[in-house]
């Protein structure tokens, strides 16, 4: 690991400053590493694509704005401040009304999209 990641791991981040510094959305910029997990902040707005991730839970936190998270068995809408995770291989779509900043945590190595090449799939392991 590079010594400048060590650095920014011993410094708190702020996690609306990290996402404000990302031009493009639907981008996912990792901010720190825990052990195999990467925490990635990003900033959405409309819908993304459908996709699982059978191999892992994904977790969401909302800093600004309103996540909707489409499950098949209905949606979900996380707040400021609030925590939500899709279990492993579940189905789902986030998206905003309005842009949304996500903190994102994940493992090291998993796509946006699941296993589905799509125009929105994020170069994965890219730090802000």
């Amino acid at each position: 690991m590079p010594e400048s990641r060590h650095q920014q791991v011993s410094l708190p981040i702020n996690l609306t400053h990290k996402a404000s510094l990302i031009e493009q959305q639907w981008s996912p910029r990792v901010v720190a590493e825990m052990n195999d997990y990467q925490f990635k902040v990003v900033r959405i707005e409309g819908e993304f694509i459908w996709h699982s991730h059978p191999e892992t839970d994904e977790a969401f936190l909302v800093l600004e704005g309103t996540l909707r998270i489409d499950l098949p068995e209905g949606c979900v809408h996380v707040n400021p401040g609030e925590l939500y995770v899709v279990p492993r291989g579940i189905a789902h779509r986030t998206g905003a009304q309005g842009e949304a900043k996500l903190l994102m945590i994940e493992p090291r190595g998993i796509l946006n999209t699941g296993h589905q090449d799509d125009e929105r799939t994020a170069l994965n392991n890219v730090w802000i």
